[in-house]
């Protein structure tokens, strides 16, 4: 444990279980006296290293694997040996690294991981074990816990479901809270509810580390779900839980059902509306338009895309629309086509989007089913996002149509992996003239057209969670309000400093993220104080509060723990 006020760590570990042990393996850098101390002599080679000799070592190592996936495992290795020094690496390689450890190769890892399982990490709840969850909360050797990262993998990222291997999603949230933001790592708690996979492949493999059943559903999957949250808010009474890649009917329920009764988030919804909403606005003020002056059409109506229109309809009823008059400029599409109002068993949280089915009767069309190209050429939007995870959907017709009728379209095929992406942004710019507005889900190289530079914005949730969950945890906040996700949204939204020059970017370089989550974190902690919700006093000093809280990862010199301590 790290006495609060102190230089120092205090721990009863010695020997070969100190160096197993993750958070508090220094490796080559435990003093002579620590050697000594805690029975590491010989244990060691004898040299004394800092930790800027073992990040020599370790990006050489890093840089010698042969392709993204073998460098995330490598990573991963790290982590599991050597928390500080993987930290410390990955924060001096954001631009470098970032990729690796999420998207897009978090994608990639997962779909191999039980291929490639060595250490577990976090805590699995199978349905099986539904009735023994107390005893695997209490199972953990850490009581002090402010953040879990939950998730039942039906929906990762753009590669579906994915069974356990879903916990990789989970660490790899867990990582970026601390890369980003400086939440201390260990006190945060990924887990992973195993409540089966329909995904046959898994099901099939020998090799799977999962409960091999169908998904199960309705009732049965409500029911276990709320036993899970009980014994959660239990054992953890004030912990921040965020929901990761749920399904899109689940995502939706579960976070109506919990959000009143835990401090909760679900980054899918509410971390996918703020950062596409911060861009969106940066794309208004680049083309001087009102928010409430645009049309939009969003190509993939499930958890993402929904969550994206409602972010954007409440900002433009701010704007001034009543929100029937913000809810006509939208044109939701999904994989049945466009949402209108004839649909049967249509999802509630999409009916609110659902087009009066005359509407169309009127339009240009190619043949009898709707298409995007249809609408696009139809309804002329001025901006188009796509979360559909459909490679291609933005084709060149598509672009040039949109392009057709306005000057500065606003296009974000935002789904990941790229290989999923609507359209590559390099193509949009290209048919464009470089004239579009453009986001993607993740990374991607400047574009150059007719010999000007422009940059592509990352609409990457990292710019949201990390700060929104740090400021939660510092404010002790009760819940999550509107207004204070708002508050990220206006934060990063003025990370940028625009100019009138198209080739400006949206957002911030992933580089800056550090800075942007300590913003956000302090405008988060305002805002909930103000909304009431905080457990601090509300004359706190905000910025040295945030400041105390940001875990950074150097080597602190440890102190030998007595047993009757430890037992305490």
């Amino acid at each position: 444990m790290e006495k609060e006020g102190t230089t120092y760590v205090e721990t009863y570990l010695k020997g070969a279980q100190l160096l197993q042990s993750a958070h508090l393996n220094k490796g080559t850098a435990f003093s002579n006296e620590e050697r000594k101390e805690f029975s590491l002599k010989g244990l060691l080679p004898p040299v004394v290293e800092t930790i800027e000799d073992q990040l020599q070592r370790a990006y050489r190592q890093f840089s010698l694997q042969p392709d993204d996936l073998q460098r995330n495992i490598f990573l991963n290795n790290l982590y599991n040996t050597n928390e500080t020094l993987f930290f410390k690496l990955i924060s001096e390689h954001v631009d470098e690294m970032m990729p690796i450890i999420y998207t897009p190769t978090a994608g990639l890892a997962i779909q191999h991981y039980s291929n490639e399982f060595r250490n577990p990490r976090g805590i699995y709840i199978s349905y099986q074990d539904q009735d023994n969850i107390d005893e695997i909360l209490d199972n953990l050797s850490n009581d002090e816990i402010d953040l879990i990262v939950l998730t039942d993998s039906e929906q990762i990222l753009g590669i579906g479901d994915q069974g356990a291997n879903g916990i990789g999603i989970s660490v790899a949230k867990i990582v970026i809270y601390t890369l980003c933001a400086g939440v201390n790592p260990r006190r945060m708690l990924p887990v992973m509810i195993d409540v089966g996979t329909n995904n046959t492949r898994l099901l099939n493999d020998p090799l799977y580390i999962g409960w091999r059943h169908p998904r199960i559903s309705g009732r049965t999957y409500d029911r276990f779900v709320n036993k899970v949250v009980e014994s959660i808010r239990r054992k953890f009474p004030d912990v921040f839980l965020q929901w990761e890649d749920f399904g899109k009917k689940k995502a939706r329920c579960n976070l109506d059902e919990y959000q009143d009764k835990i401090c909760t988030f679900n980054d899918d919804i509410q971390g996918t509306g703020a950062v596409t909403m911060a861009a969106l606005l940066n794309a208004s003020r680049l083309t001087e338009t009102r928010l409430s002056d645009h049309k939009v059409v969003i190509f993939g109506a499930g958890t993402a895309g929904c969550g994206i229109a409602d972010r954007i309809c409440e900002w433009m009823v701010k704007d001034g629309l009543s929100q029937d008059e913000a809810r006509s400029r939208f044109w939701l599409m999904d994989s049945e086509g466009l949402i209108t109002d004839d649909r049967e068993n249509l999802d509630y949280f999409k009916a609110h989007y659902a087009r009066p089915q005359d509407e169309t009767k009127n339009w240009d069309l190619k043949d009898n089913s709707i298409c995007l190209l249809d609408v696009v050429r139809n309804v002329k939007p001025t901006i188009l996002i796509g979360t559909s995870a459909v490679h291609g959907a933005f084709n060149e017709d598509v672009v040039r149509a949109m392009a057709s009728a306005v000057e500065r379209p606003v296009i974000f095929p935002i789904s990941n992996p790229p290989s999923l992406a609507e359209a590559d942004p390099e193509d949009v710019l290209k048919w464009t003239g470089g004239r579009a507005l453009v986001a993607a889900g993740s990374p991607h190289d400047d574009v150059t057209v007719n010999g000007k530079k422009i940059f592509v914005a990352q609409c990457n949730n990292a710019f949201i969670f990390p700060g929104l969950g740090l400021g939660v945890i510092c404010a002790r906040a009760k819940r999550v309000t509107p207004a204070m996700i708002d508050a990220t949204v206006m934060e990063l939204g003025d990370a940028v400093k625009l100019h009138v020059d198209h080739g400006e970017r949206l957002l911030p370089e992933v580089s800056k993220l550090q800075e942007v989550s300590k913003n956000i974190a302090v405008a988060v902690v305002k805002r909930a104080v103000h909304e009431g919700v905080a457990r601090i006093d509300p004359e706190e000093d905000v910025e040295e509060l945030v400041n105390r809280n940001m875990w950074k990862p150097v080597y602190i010199p440890y102190k030998e723990m007595k047993h009757s301590e430890a037992s305490k």
